[in-house]
């Protein structure tokens, strides 16, 4: 059993541990039910919950974002080069990166070409990194998911 402070009152009967809280104008909460005895703390039940969705946005953000960059097969090198710049950012903050390069009309028809632009584009990445989808077709061209490689 534990107060509001994180003090430790020993091992108390329910009751009396929901007397205290009364006492206190708090929550009696089950911290862990499967312990033995079982784990209570004396707290606000509006503080616990903030705190658990504060720890959960906490483990979200941490988690790697997908990131999508678009290139053209008609893309200019300069342009191509401020995408590069973009790429190499987030491969280096850890996120996982879809690079989709669209085609449009008769372009479609062509896709070993579009390939080898693709590749090509691929080749000018100097961050490392790992391919963890390999190029395939998707509803507007070819897609390509890569991941930092640390």
């Amino acid at each position: 059993m534990l107060d509001e402070t994180g003090n430790n009152l020993g091992v108390l009967s329910r009751d009396r541990a929901l007397e205290l809280a009364r006492e206190k104008g708090l929550d009696l909460i089950l911290i862990s039910p499967k312990a033995v005895p079982p784990v209570a703390r004396i707290l606000s039940f509006d503080k616990f919950r903030y705190e658990k969705e504060k720890e959960l946005k906490k483990q979200r953000k941490k988690a790697p974002e997908l990131k999508r960059i678009q290139i053209g097969i008609k893309t200019a090198k300069n342009d191509l080069m401020v995408r590069l710049k973009k790429l190499e950012e987030f491969l280096e903050h850890g996120h996982k990166v879809e690079i989709q390069m669209t085609l449009r009309g008769r372009e479609k028809a062509n896709r070993s070409w579009a390939e080898e632009r693709l590749n090509e584009f691929l080749g000018m990445i100097t961050t490392p990194y790992k391919i963890a989808q390999p190029i395939k077709p998707s509803g507007r061209g070819l897609t390509v998911q890569i991941d930092p490689g640390k």
